[in-house]
C-alpha cells in the first residue's frame, strides 16, 4: 500500500531522490517531495509528523549535491562547464544564459536558482569557478534549498485531495500509466536530440577550421572575427583569438548595421558543441550576410592547434583594432 511504503521509507526515498537530482542525474525530484506533502495532508496522524524531518533531509541532501559541483568548479574551472555542454541537449545555451544572471546577481542567484530549469545545475559550478567563498555559497544555497523544498512540501499539503484522485486514476490503470509517462519522456528527450542534431548537419559543412582562419586573417581584407563568450566566461578563460571582437547574440542589429552583408565573419564560443556560434550563424545569415561561419571546435580548437592567443588582461587599458569596411549609408 503506498500509504505504508510513504510511511516506512518516504524520507530515505526523498533524501536519496533529491540527492540524485542535485547530482545531475535525471531525476525529478519536485514530484517525490509533492507527493510526500500530500501523503502528509491526507495521513496527519502517522506521515504528518515526518514533514519537518524530511524538509530538512531535503535540504541536506541538496546541499551535499550541490556541493559536489561546487567543488567541481572550484577545482576544474571552466572545463566543468564544457562537461555540462557535452552531457546535456541545450546545456551551451544554458550554460550563458547562467553566466549572465551570474554576472548581473552574483552568488545571489542561487537563492533563487533551483525555481529556474537548467540554472541551478550550471550556477552552483560556476560559483566555485568563481571563486565565489564556500560560506557564502552555502549559505545562499542553502536559502535556495529550503525554499525549494518547503515549496514542493507546501503544493503536496494544498493539492491533496487532486493528487489523490490522480493516484487513484493511475492505480487503476495499473502498469499503462507508468509507460506512458516513461514513453512521453522519452519522445521528449528523442525530439530535442533530434533538433539540435538538424542545426548541427545543416550546418556542419558551414564552418571555417583553424588553419582556413588563420590563413584568411593573412588576407585582405582579413575576415571579422567575433567573441561571443559571455564576460563570466571570458574571465575564467581571459585569452581571445588575436583581433577578435566581442559580440552580443542579443544584439544583432548592432553588427547588421556596422558591417556590409558581403563582409566575411567568423563566430566562436567556448562550448565544444558550438550551439550558440552556429545560432547566431544562422542569424546573421538570414539577416543578408553572405559569408558568414562558425569556428569548428571553438577558441579550444584554435588554442589546441597551437595558435596564439591574446590576453585580456594586457588589452585590459587598449582598443582592439577594427580592420572592416563599414558598411555604405
Amino acid at each position: 500500500m503506498l500509504h505504508d511504503l510513504i510511511a516506512q521509507y518516504g524520507p530515505a526515498l526523498v533524501f536519496i531522490n533529491v540527492l540524485a537530482g542535485s547530482l545531475g542525474l535525471p531525476v525529478p525530484a519536485m514530484p517525490a517531495l509533492v507527493l510526500f506533502g500530500a501523503m502528509a495532508a491526507m495521513h496527519p496522524g502517522s506521515i504528518g509528523q515526518q514533514v519537518a524531518p524530511v524538509l530538512g533531509l531535503a535540504i541536506f541532501a541538496m546541499l551535499i549535491g550541490d556541493s559536489v559541483w561546487f567543488m567541481a568548479g572550484r577545482l576544474y574551472g571552466g572545463n566543468t562547464l564544457k562537461t555540462l555542454c557535452k552531457l546535456s541537449l541545450s546545456r551551451d545555451t544554458c550554460v550563458k544564459k547562467t553566466e549572465r544572471f551570474f554576472g548581473r546577481w552574483g552568488v545571489r542567484v542561487l537563492a533563487i536558482a533551483k525555481f529556474v530549469p537548467g540554472l541551478s545545475l550550471v550556477s552552483v559550478p560556476l560559483a566555485g569557478a568563481m571563486g565565489v567563498p564556500y560560506r557564502q555559497f552555502i549559505g545562499f544555497d542553502g536559502i535556495g534549498a529550503a525554499l525549494w523544498s518547503g515549496t514542493g512540501l507546501l503544493i503536496g499539503v494544498m493539492f491533496a485531495p487532486q493528487i489523490d484522485m490522480m493516484l487513484a486514476g493511475a492505480s487503476r490503470l495499473g502498469r499503462f500509466a507508468a509507460v506512458v509517462v516513461v514513453a512521453l519522456l522519452v519522445l521528449y528527450a528523442v525530439y530535442r536530440w533530434q533538433r539540435r542534431r538538424q542545426l548541427i548537419k545543416k550546418l556542419a559543412n558551414a564552418r571555417i577550421t583553424v588553419e582556413d582562419l588563420f590563413r584568411a586573417m593573412g588576407g585582405k581584407p582579413p575576415p571579422v572575427v567575433f567573441d561571443i563568450r559571455s564576460e563570466e566566461k571570458r574571465k575564467l578563460d581571459p585569452y581571445i583569438i588575436p583581433g577578435a571582437l566581442f559580440a552580443d547574440e542579443r544584439k544583432l542589429d548592432e553588427i547588421v548595421g556596422k558591417y556590409p552583408n558581403d563582409q566575411k565573419l567568423v563566430i566562436y564560443c567556448s562550448c565544444p558543441n558550438e550551439i550558440s556560434a552556429a545560432w547566431m550563424a544562422k542569424k546573421l545569415a538570414e539577416a543578408g550576410f553572405t559569408d558568414v561561419v562558425p569556428l569548428l571546435g571553438g577558441l579550444d580548437a584554435w588554442r589546441d592547434a597551437g595558435r596564439a592567443l591574446e590576453s585580456l588582461q594586457v588589452l585590459a587599458h587598449t582598443e582592439v583594432p577594427v580592420n572592416i569596411t563599414p558598411k555604405a549609408v
